[in-house]
Order: C-alpha cells, then structure tokens, then sequence
C-alpha cells in the first residue's frame, strides 16, 4: 500500500508541477489553447496517443471486445495505430496545419465557420461538440472506479474527486502546453506500463503460447452466428467469432479519430511541416504499443472468467474483467497500473475540457452574447469554463445514467459523423458546399441519436461507424446539386498550400529558371 500511495504522490506532483512551470507559455488566448502553435513532433504526438486512449479503453473496452472478439480484438489495436494515427496525420496533419494558420482558426467550429464563410455552422458545431463531450469526460473518469477499488478499497467518488481537481489545476494554470508536457510524460508511463501489464499477465498464465492453448479451448458460447456457438478455437481464429461486429468497432475507433475536435486540434498546434513528419513515425508507433497491446491483453479475458465479473442479474460487468486480470501483479507493478490508467485518464480528460471551454468561448460566447472580449477577458472566461465542465463530468459521473458504459461510442459516433467529411473534405476540395456541411451534420447527430430511441443498430459502436460512413457519402453528393461558394473566396483559402519558399541552394538540386 506505501509503493502504491507514494507513486500516486510523485506523480501527483509532477503533474501540478508541470502546470505551473507552463503557466508563462498561457498569457494569451493563442497560447492558451494552442502552446503558440509552437509545439514539437514529440510532445505533439504523445499528445495526440494519450488523448486517443483513456482508461475506458484501458478498462471497458479491452476487457469488452477481448471478451467477445478474442485474440482477434488486437485487429482494433492495429487499425488505431494505422488507420487512426499514421492515416489520420498523413491525409490530415499538414493540411491542417496550413490551412487553420491561414484562417486564423483555433477550434474545429471555428474552422467550419471560417472555412464555409458561416457563423451559424461556427456556433451549432460547437454546440454540438459540447453535448458529446461532456458525456465522453463523464466516461473517462468511470474506467477507474473499479481499478481504484480493488487496488486501495477506497470509493469511487473519493477517485473522482482526485483525479477533477488535479486535472483542472494544471490545465486552468497552464493551457495547452500544460497539458502537452504532462501528456508528454504520461504517454512514457503509458508505454512502460502496458508491456509490464502484458509481461505480467501472460507469466501468470505459463506464457504466450500456454495462454493461446488454454483460450482455444474454451467455447465461444454467445457469438452473433447461431451455427457457431459452443465453438472451441474461434477465441483464438484470425478475425474472432463475429468479423463484421469486429470491423464495427475498428471503424470507429479507428476512423473516428478524424472528426473527433480534441485530436485535430493537435495538428493545428504542432510547429511546422517537418514537425509533422516526425510526429507521425512518433504517433504511429506509440499507438501501435499502447493501442494492439491493450487489446491484444484484453484478448486473454476469457482465462480470467471468476465469480467477480458476473452481475447479480445475470451477464458480464465488462468494466471488472481487467481489473480481476491485475489484481493477482504484485504491489509495485499494480502501482504502475494505477499510474498508468490515471495517466490515460487525466490527459484525455484534460484534452476534453481544454477543447471544450475553447470552442464555447471563442464559438459561441465571443460570436453572440460577448463580442467586444478582450484577449485578458477571454483567457478568464476560458479558465472559468474548464473549471465548469470538470465539475459538470464530475457530477455527471458521480451518478450515471445506465448508459454511460456505452458514452463514448455514442459521442464518437455523433461528433466523428458530423464533423469528420466536411473537415477532411474542405481541407481537399473547392467544390464542397455550405449546405453539404450542414447536411452532414443533421446525419451524424441524427443516427447517432435516433439509434438510442430506436436500436436500429445493436451496438452504437455499430451506429456510430455508420454515421461516419453516410457522412462520407452525403457531403460530396449534397456539393454535387447544392450552390457553390464564392469562387474567389475559396480560391483565396486554399492559395496557402501555394506560398514560394526560398531555401538555400544545398537543399534543393532543381535548375535556375
């Protein structure tokens, strides 16, 4: 119990200690948000892999989809790393570094506004990012319950307190860089703690190869295929029990990240293009360890099938599963996981509520009721703000609704489907319309939302995917018989991806004209 309360104590205090050190690069609202868009490929890219995982992907969803998928559930990890990190910063990264400097845009709704010439789509996208966020902050705190309990047998509202105030401290004293360093160090916690968790839980198990033979033996016995249940060797089969549910939740998880506001905004801080190149090497490899190891553990859930993890009524409490799989590791290696999920936690809710009290500021405050904000006005009602939805989590996670545990699919499903077509599209293409925007917009949120009224969809991870796809398909099909804009005013946006450059003759070999 000492090594477990002293590691929190370290780590508490670098944490603070790094939000008050950052406290000088926040004395604007551009550096606020932004660390000045001055930020390195390293810390840019941790940034992005911490705020990508939290502790419900630590907990909820690899003990889940390791549960139904099996072995197979590191496909999910692997798409992360390649789809949602190396994809996301080639198609995305320099793009939007360009652009948003052009456009002096340092939100996503800000972007729309911008870059769509519209005020509206600026302030219904930031309303629409503030109701999805704030219950995906609710669920991140909701992953560490069950690891806090059987690590210190303490509430989980005393947890929650914690993890809010100390989260809000560094991010309210120092902004984004603040955040950036910390998420700098907890992804090298991150890192170090899911080989360790691997290592450790495999040993228990006699090894890979002993924990591979004991998972093919076990039946699949609630499979999506009636044919195939009672099947032994499907936990253990190149794609698992139930592909297409499983391709479900790679598209979401992985796609996602395209239209998520907190993960693009890091391509607009990062500081110049050789900086994104480096940060995406950087991003792609820490997701491909933090990400396929965390699902290719949650894979072996089924050797760990105990009494613990069964509800009263009758299923599985997913959220138990790794927590029973950590709670034999010995006490320092559980203070490494404690730290570890915290570290996951802390830097993707202090993601959340940056992105958040920035884009409800600068997109709806300063654009309606508050126009005439100075610059020392706006960084007050920012940092008011994330104290705001740091305490509107809390309470929010404090009692959550029953469908909580399913938050995060459900906001990734509605932000990425409404915002990921006409951000990646507007970053390429001249032809795509104001109204496309909007109607992207109406079909994200709408599947999303009809989905939990309706279950069209078994799954919103399922319903989330789908979302993300139609979006894809409507905006260039709504551009192709709505009203282009002003020729002259997109032709003068997209010039920035045509500036001369000068550079010194031993860096380029091209003849003298």
């Amino acid at each position: 119990m000492v090594i477990k309360i002293l590691l929190l104590i370290v780590f508490f205090a670098i944490m603070i200690g790094v939000g008050f050190y950052s406290r000088k690069r926040a004395a604007n609202v551009n550096d606020y948000v932004l660390g000045g868009r001055t930020v390195g490929p390293w810390i840019t890219a941790f940034a992005f892999g911490t705020s990508y995982f939290s502790s419900v992907v630590f907990i909820g969803y690899a003990g889940q989809f390791g549960w139904k998928y099996g072995i197979a559930s590191t496909w999910i990890g692997l798409g992360n790393a390649f789809v949602g990190s190396l994809l996301a910063w080639l198609v995305l990264g320099r793009r939007t570094r360009i652009m948003t400097q052009k456009l002096e845009a340092r939100t996503m709704p800000e972007f729309f506004g911008k870059r769509y010439d519209s005020k509206s789509l600026q302030i219904i996208g930031s309303v629409v990012a503030f109701v999805f966020l704030v219950p995906y902050t609710a669920s991140v705190y909701n992953g560490l319950s069950n690891l806090f309990g059987m690590a210190f047998n303490i509430p989980y509202q005393v947890c929650v307190v914690v993890m809010a105030v100390l989260t809000g401290i560094y991010v309210i004293v120092g902004g984004y860089m603040a955040t950036a360093l910390n998420d700098f160090i907890q992804g090298i916690i991150m890192l170090i703690g899911i080989c360790a968790v691997i290592w450790a839980v495999l040993s228990g198990q006699g090894g890979f190869l002993s924990a591979l033979n004991k998972l093919s033996e076990i039946p699949a016995d609630d499979v999506a295929v009636p044919a195939l249940q009672g099947s032994q060797g499907l936990l253990t089969s190149f794609f698992g029990p139930d592909p297409l549910g499983l391709l479900g939740v790679v598209i979401l998880t992985s796609l996602g990240t395209w239209g998520l506001p907190q993960m693009v905004q890091k391509f607009y801080a990062i500081r110049d293009e050789k900086a994104v190149k480096t940060g995406t090497v950087v991003s792609t490899f820490f997701a491909l360890i933090i990400a396929g190891g965390c699902y290719f553990n949650g894979g072996f859930s089924r050797l760990f099938d105990v009494p613990a993890i069964h509800k009263d009524g009758g299923g599985i409490a997913f959220d138990m599963i790794v927590p029973q799989m950590l709670a034999t590791l010995p006490d320092l290696l559980i203070g490494v996981v404690i730290v570890l999920v915290l570290s996951a936690s802390m830097s993707t809710l202090s993601s959340l509520v940056l992105t958040s009290s920035s884009t409800l500021t600068l997109d709806v405050l300063k654009k309606t009721c508050m126009k005439k904000m100075t610059d020392k006005t706006q960084l007050v009602v920012m940092r008011v703000l994330v104290a705001f939805f740091i305490v509107l989590s809390f309470v929010l996670a404090l009692n959550p609704p029953t469908f909580i545990a399913q938050m995060m699919g459900i906001s990734w499903g509605a932000l990425a489907g409404a915002f990921l077509a006409p951000f990646m599209y507007g970053l390429y293409s001249k032809r795509v319309t104001r109204l496309s925007v909007w109607a992207s917009f109406v079909t994200g949120v709408g599947i999303t939302v009809l989905n939990m009224f309706l279950n069209f969809f078994k799954s919103p991870i399922n319903a989330g995917a789908a979302a993300m796809i139609a979006g894809l398909i409507v905006v260039p099909v709504v551009s192709a018989v709505t009203p282009s804009l002003d020729k002259k005013f997109v032709d003068e946006i997209f010039t920035c991806y045509d500036q001369k450059v000068t550079v010194h003759r031993k860096t380029s070999l091209e003849d003298d004209e």
